[in-house]
């Protein structure tokens, strides 16, 4: 069965990376399925440009139009989703502690107490941040590599990353099976949300370098 995607339709010379994306992913899904939904899914986590927003209503769509099932694509797509964060876990605990203490180090206006107060704040907060995060657009990928790089016990971070994903994907693997061919409209939504959590991330590392180079300017004699 040809999957026919709005997002992806119009002529061959149309610009845009949603309907480039979109292409893609709809021949992952229509060649392999429930696989191929996991396999796009994996490596948006692993490469946050690749947007969930149009992977999982776009599966979401497929299995409406009979390729594969509910069931299978929300399988997949957590599978998808744990098997990315845990590529990101381990390259957080393979960079390590001492190496970020040390590169933390070498960076302009920050102090190493900042760290020590962030890998606090992780160790009383970070079985809620890493499921939690999994809903959020952009910190999704972010938080898998503080996970590993605190350690985390890796049974509890895939535990938590399960269930965090697999909340998620339903919403947006639903959202597609009932829109139909409208699915695209989930990505415009979740899109925005992406972009104000970004805008906010970046206000907060503008303030807080703000205030670092005020400190600094206050302690020179």
């Amino acid at each position: 069965m040809h999957l026919t995607l709005s997002a992806a339709q119009g002529p061959p010379s149309a610009p845009g990376p949603q309907g480039g994306l979109a292409g893609w992913a709809a021949g992952l899904v229509e060649a392999f399925g429930g696989p191929g939904a996991g396999a796009a899914i994996a490596l948006e986590n692993v490469f946050p440009p690749l947007p969930s927003e149009v992977i999982l209503p776009l599966t979401g769509f497929a299995a409406s139009q009979g390729v594969l099932s509910i069931a299978s694509a929300l399988f997949w797509t957590t599978l998808g989703s744990v098997v990315g964060a845990v590529v990101l876990y381990g390259i957080g605990a393979v960079f390590g502690r001492e190496r970020m203490h040390t590169w933390w180090a070498k960076l302009p206006l920050v102090k190493t107490s900042d760290l020590v107060r962030t890998e606090e704040w992780f160790a009383r907060h970070g079985p809620k941040a890493v499921l939690l995060g999994r809903m959020v657009p952009v910190f999704r990928s972010l938080i898998s590599m503080p996970a590993g790089v605190e350690r985390m016990p890796l049974p509890v971070f895939v535990a938590l990353t399960t269930t965090g994903s697999l909340v998620w994907n339903t919403v947006l693997v639903m959202a597609g099976y009932w829109l139909g061919d409208q699915w695209d409209v989930v990505g415009t939504y979740v899109g925005v949300a992406s972009k104000v959590v970004l805008a906010l991330a970046v206000v907060a590392l503008a303030g807080y370098v703000a205030l670092r180079v005020r400190a600094r300017n206050r302690e020179r004699p």
